[in-house]
């Protein structure tokens, strides 16, 4: 019992010391000078149009990563085929790359001096120091949190309810929206949390292909740097509280989900 009082305040004083601290000085510095000069760094141009930019991106990055896992979950957990390993080292590969050196990748392959740079420069098609590398950049660096958190549990969960499905005459689309997508949902909402909160959060990747263009390619992080580099401390710490705050309603929601999961649970046994 000691022991165990002893690891959680140990746990309780690390996280403390990890999160709680930063978390209260980004705070103290951002209204360090009062509460009206905090207010107007949020209200820059620049800085709501970072905060846009921040929140396209994850829109149009979440929804795709969210189809793209439960399509690569599905077919790795319930199928077996050839190339599943390789698939399975597609998914993981983000996790092994530097986002700065993915950022770097699609310079490469979209920029000006680039393999298909020229081609899209005839046709007026620009991806680098725009949205669309932005979001390019982003979704590879998240790509794999649905997948990642689906998998395991899919397989958990065996093939026996889509065989019995199958058995009783059910079609592929059918057996999955009636069968495996229910039996998931809990595991694919934390994917969907985790995967926008690091694409809100994301800086290596998206500051190679983004340009720094001020009110255009600036997402909040970028601006953050940005602001620090220019000694504008207090505008700095007033966005980064910003970001903060998109993190705690990220966490917030995910406690929130697993308080709903685990009561519904709770509920299930008691019936």
């Amino acid at each position: 019992m000691i022991a165990r009082k002893l690891l959680i305040g140990l746990a309780v004083v690390v996280l403390a010391l990890l999160l709680g601290l930063p978390l209260a000085v980004v705070i103290v510095e951002a209204l360090g000078r009062g509460v009206a000069p905090f207010l107007a760094r949020l209200a820059d141009p620049d800085s709501l149009a970072a905060l846009r930019l921040t929140l396209l991106v994850a829109a149009i990055a979440v929804p795709l990563n969210l189809g793209f896992g439960l399509a690569a979950s599905w077919a790795i957990a319930k199928f077996d085929f050839r190339g599943k390993s390789l698939l399975l080292s597609v998914v993981d590969l983000p996790f092994s790359v530097s986002p700065v050196i993915s950022g770097l990748v699609w310079v490469l392959l979209f920029g000006a001096q680039g393999w298909l740079g020229p081609w899209l420069a005839d046709h007026g098609i620009r991806l680098i120091f725009a949205v669309p590398g932005l979001v390019l950049a982003t979704l590879f660096v998240t790509f794999p949190f649905v997948a990642r958190e689906l998998i395991p549990l899919m397989q958990e969960q065996g093939r026996d309810a889509e065989e019995a499905a199958a058995t009783l005459g059910a079609g592929g689309l059918h057996t999955f929206l009636k069968v495996t997508l229910p039996d998931v949902r809990w595991g694919l909402l934390y994917g969907v949390l985790l995967c926008n909160a690091r694409a809100m959060g994301e800086f290596g990747a998206v500051s190679v292909v983004s340009g720094h263009i001020r009110g255009l390619t600036n997402t909040l992080p970028l601006h953050v740097e940005i602001l620090y580099n220019e000694y504008d401390f207090v505008g700095a710490f007033a966005v980064a509280s910003l970001l903060a705050a998109l993190a705690l309603v990220t966490l917030a929601a995910k406690s929130a989900l697993e308080w709903a999961h685990q009561d519904g649970l709770a509920r299930l046994h008691r019936h």
